[in-house]
Parts: structure tokens; sequence; C-alpha cells
């Protein structure tokens, strides 16, 4: 049995192509992400990955629409997304299929 803790991951994540990771995998990449109010992330896109994001609990805007919990929002290889937390305490899992390394591309 291993045990971790998911505050010492970068960010939230815990698996994929990456140190530290409890499974280190090209197949995949997974992260619980917590969110303070404000919190935003650029307009980006993924080439090759899939990207799924759940909302566990609070309110994000993306695309400048409103998600809230229990909202799954899914980004198709090529499609753009901004982000911005709406909430304190907002909590999203994560997951990208493939987990391809430097597969981020920010638009400016």
């Amino acid at each position: 049995m291993k045990i971790a803790k998911l505050s010492d991951m970068t960010k939230g994540w815990f698996i994929g192509d990456f140190r530290p990771s409890l499974l280190r995998t090209q197949d995949v990449e997974i992260a619980v992400k917590t969110y303070q109010k404000g919190d935003c992330e650029a307009a980006h896109y993924h080439r090759i990955a899939t990207e799924y994001t759940v909302i566990i609990s609070g309110k994000v805007k993306m695309n400048g629409k409103e998600y809230g919990k229990n909202d799954i929002i899914v980004m198709e290889p090529c499609e753009s997304t901004d982000f911005e937390c709406l909430e304190n305490g907002t909590v999203n899992v994560v997951v990208k299929i493939p987990g391809v390394p430097n597969d981020k591309y920010v638009l400016k």
C-alpha cells in the first residue's frame, strides 16, 4: 500500500509523466485541483489530449459559460478554453488522455 498527500503533488496532479507522481505514465494525467475565487488560467488547447473536467464543488467559468457541481466538461483536441474560478474552495477533478508532455498551447 502506498500513502501520499495531495498537498505534496504539483498543483494537484498525482498521476502522469511528471515528478512527483504516484504513477509515472504517458497514458493519462489525473489531478484533483482546488481553486480560490479569481484564480484563472489563460486560454489554451491541447493538440493531442482530450481533457475531462468534473466540477466536484463550487463554480467556474470556461469560455464565458458558468459550470457548477456535477458538471462535466470535455475538451477535445484543438478546442480551446480559458478558466476562471467563481467561488472559494472550488474543487475539480481533471483527467487528460493521453498524458502527453508539453501538449498545452497558450493562446495569445
